[in-house]
Formats: structure tokens, sequence, C-alpha cells
């Protein structure tokens, strides 16, 4: 039977096939894997010509993913929305800063930061999805800061649908936290965890697992462990390579759940011109551990100024791992069964080779990190936010004779204001978006980082 990109298999291979839309309404498989797609489509020759449309490219990249498992029209209604949302013509612009360096502006949107890109289509294909089953949905998502805030922005006042969003106590900056908790609407519930976010995220595995939460309607994710959440980033790497006029680039990506470094391979998958992935991790370097020295280890996250990047469990180290051992599903199940058990794994020297065949890690310090945003005010006149800081610390290093260099900027500076102006000694001008928080109240329930706590704040909201 010939593979098809709009049918998805776990990466731990004991679920079902599924469709776009039970990938996307269920989030986590079964047997507790990913859905990936059964195969990668192919993009256009053409597809990174120079001219096009964040419109056009959008719906030429993810109509493959989908086939008919929405309605007609689903689609371009998703990414109308979306493009709407957004306050910069080209949605996702490159700049070069300096000769072979660009930087991609992700952070145009409703919360000024790259996950309202997938998050607002997210929102859009669910609703979709809904009006066909006549289902409702609870969504869970654990956050770090920006997912958070771009769910609540994307899923507030859903008919359909209640969203429960999980953030580490104090761990989030604070125009982090006002974008997820003055949203009044009677669908979302925020839980601030006493613990990090490998906590939060534990939790929403947990949670998804509980059959009774069920009952009340489907139960899903919208992390980026939801296919549909991380094949909606997918798009703007192409947007990016037409700016380039389909020149191919290395790519570095400020890195925490290693979601939107996948969306990336998986673009090269289908065909995007580039000459290399970068992962750049701050100190909570996990992923940059296992590249590296072959070691996947859980420690405790450490706070840092790029508090989005504070992971030490990436979800989507999964999918690279079931990609990089040429899909083999019995491998990638015993390397996160043996990381769940011992909070450690050993990766053999073939899965290694493989892996650094994919991508490359680089750790970033927080010297690095306030350098880096001193640098870039000094040398451009341009103020970046910490976690873009991260990424231009780490494409500094690479060599711009075999082509451009590309550094994903994925969050506006005043988001993250008080670290910035602590290097700068001024606050970065705020967003609209950020202006219009405010003193708003803020409306929040504080929890132990324990499954009992989750599952009892859950069902009280879904009662």
């Amino acid at each position: 039977m010939t593979s098809r990109p709009d049918l998805y298999v776990s990466t731990r291979g004991q679920a079902p096939v599924a469709d776009f839309a039970q990938a996307l309404l269920r989030g986590m498989a079964p047997d507790g894997g990913l859905y990936m797609p059964q195969a990668w489509p192919t993009l256009a020759p053409d597809a990174a010509r120079p001219g096009r449309t964040y419109v056009e490219i959008a719906a030429e990249v993810l109509t493959p993913f989908i086939g008919d498992a929405l309605p007609k029209g689903a689609l371009d209604a998703a990414i109308r929305r979306l493009v709407a949302g957004f306050g910069h013509p080209a949605v996702t612009p490159l700049i070069e800063v300096e000769d072979g360096l660009y930087v991609l502006e992700l952070f145009h949107g409703p919360t000024a930061a790259f996950k309202d890109l997938a998050m607002q289509l997210a929102a859009s294909l669910a609703d979709a999805a809904l009006a066909v089953s006549g289902e409702r949905l609870t969504l869970l998502t654990a956050t770090s800061g920006d997912t958070g805030a771009a769910a609540v922005a994307a899923f507030a006042g859903a008919e359909r649908i209640r969203l429960v969003v999980l953030h580490p106590l104090d761990r989030v900056s604070p125009v982090q936290r006002k974008q997820m908790t003055t949203v009044a609407a009677d669908n979302v519930l925020n839980l601030a965890v006493r613990g990090d976010f490998d906590d939060c995220q534990r939790l929403v595995k947990a949670l998804l697992g509980e059959e009774d939460l069920r009952a009340h309607g489907r139960l899903s994710s919208v992390n980026s462990i939801n296919w549909a959440r991380l094949a909606g980033q997918i798009p703007y790497y192409v947007s990016a390579a037409s700016q380039l006029g389909g020149r191919a680039a290395t790519w570095v990506v400020p890195t925490g759940n290693f979601g939107d470094a996948f969306a990336g391979i998986a673009a090269a998958k289908m065909g995007l011109p580039a000459n290399g992935f970068v992962a750049a991790v701050n100190a909570n370097d996990a992923l940059a551990r296992a590249i590296n020295d072959g070691l996947y280890e859980r420690r405790n996250a450490v706070e840092t100024g790029s508090v989005s990047m504070d992971v030490q469990a990436p979800s989507n180290f999964e999918r690279l791992v079931f990609e990089a051992s040429g899909r083999d599903a019995t491998a990638t199940r015993a390397v996160f069964e043996t990381f769940a058990r011992e909070g450690r794994a050993r990766l053999d020297d073939d899965l290694l080779a493989a892996l650094r065949a994919e991508v490359t890690a680089v750790s970033v310090d927080e010297a690095d990190t306030k350098a880096e945003i001193a640098r870039a005010h000094a040398d451009w006149s341009r103020i970046v936010c910490p976690h873009t800081a991260v990424a231009l610390s780490a494409a500094r290093r690479i060599d711009r004779s075999n082509g451009p260099v590309v550094a994903l900027s994925t969050a506006h500076p005043s988001k993250f204001g008080a670290f910035v102006s602590g290097v700068l000694g001024i606050e970065p001008e705020p967003v609209p978006v950020i202006r219009r928080l405010g003193d708003q109240p803020e409306r929040m329930t504080v929890i132990d980082p324990t499954e009992a706590a989750a599952l009892d704040a859950v069902r009280a909201f879904s009662a």
C-alpha cells in the first residue's frame, strides 16, 4: 500500500493509522507516541520562487497533509484568518542585518511570538473538524510562556472547545503570564504549577491518558506534540526561502521543545533549500548533550532569561529520533520508554550519526546571550529578545561562505522587557498588543506538580 502524507502513524508503532482530523483532535497517539505523516509530500520545484505570498505558500505546503479530512475551504479560511491577525504584509519578513546574516521575524501576530503562526491555524482547523463531528473538545497545553499565550488568544471564547493551560509558577515573564491570565473567557482555565515546564509537560501527558476525562468530549493538546501545530510552522521556512530568492540557507533555531526546529527539518524533507539546521539551546541543554555526547538525560531545568527555552525533556526529539532511525518505531519506543523510566537513555552509534546528519546543536550561556543583545543594539540599532539572541550568538559562529545564515527571531523583545533593559538600560517599546495588557485583573489557579492536583482541577473545570 502506498504511503500517504495525509495519513498518520505513531512514532511508537502501536496505534491505528489516523487521518489529519483525528490526529488534530487527539493530539497524542493512544500508544503514547507522536503522530507523523506516513510520507513526506514534495514541494513543487518553484515553491520557493521569489514574490510568492504567505497565503499561497501556506496553502501549497499544508494541503497535502490534510487531504479530504476537513470540509472544502476549511484550510483557505484558516489561512485567511491567520494572515488577517498579523501586522506585517509579508507576515514573516526576512531582514538582512549584515552581509549573509538574516533574521526571520516571526513575532508580528496577536501575541507577538512565533507560536501565533501555528496556533491560529490550529484553532480554525479544529473548529472545522468539530463542526462536522458535532463533538466538544478539551485542549490541554503545557507552556513555558509563548504557547499558552498564543493558545488563549486563538481559542478564547470558542463554543465547542475548552482550553486548559499549565504554566510554571513564577517561571514565565510577566507579559507572558498576563497574556494568559487577563483573558476573561469562561472556556479557559489557567493552572500555575509549582514546578518547571517539564513538570507541566509531564502533567499534560498524564492527563491525556485519563480516559474518564473523555466522558466530557474529546481530549487533545495544542503543544507541538500535536502534528497540526507543528505543520503550521513549516510554511514560514518556505516563505523565508522565497525571500532569499530560493537560495539554500543554514537555519539557526532557538530551541525549547524542538518543534520549531523539527518543522524546518520537515520542510527540508519536502524539498526546502537547506545547508543544514542548528538547534541553539540555552543552559537547559538536554538536546545538545544528546546530539553531542550521545546521552539523552533529564536534569532539573534552570531559570534563564530565554524562559521559553527552559526545557530539559523536549517532546519533539521523539519525532527526530523516529525519522533519523529510518522510522523504526521499535527503536524509538525503546529510547523513550527507557528515558521515561530511568530519566536517561544512551543513543547507539548508528542512531547518533543519523541524528547528527539532521541537526547540530549549540548551547549558549547567559553571558553570551546578554552580550548578543548588546552587540545587536550596538551594531544594528536593533533590540532583540533573549531567545533571538541565543540564535544570533550561534549564527555568528557559522561560516557564511557556503550561503546565507538565517536566525529565527521568535518573540518581540518587549515580552521580556526586564531582561532586555537589564542589559541595555532601556525598555523596549511595547507593541500595541502588549501595551493593552495594562493592569487588568488576572485569573489563575495555583496547583502542586502532582497528577492528582491537575486531575482534580481539570475535572472541576469540565464538570
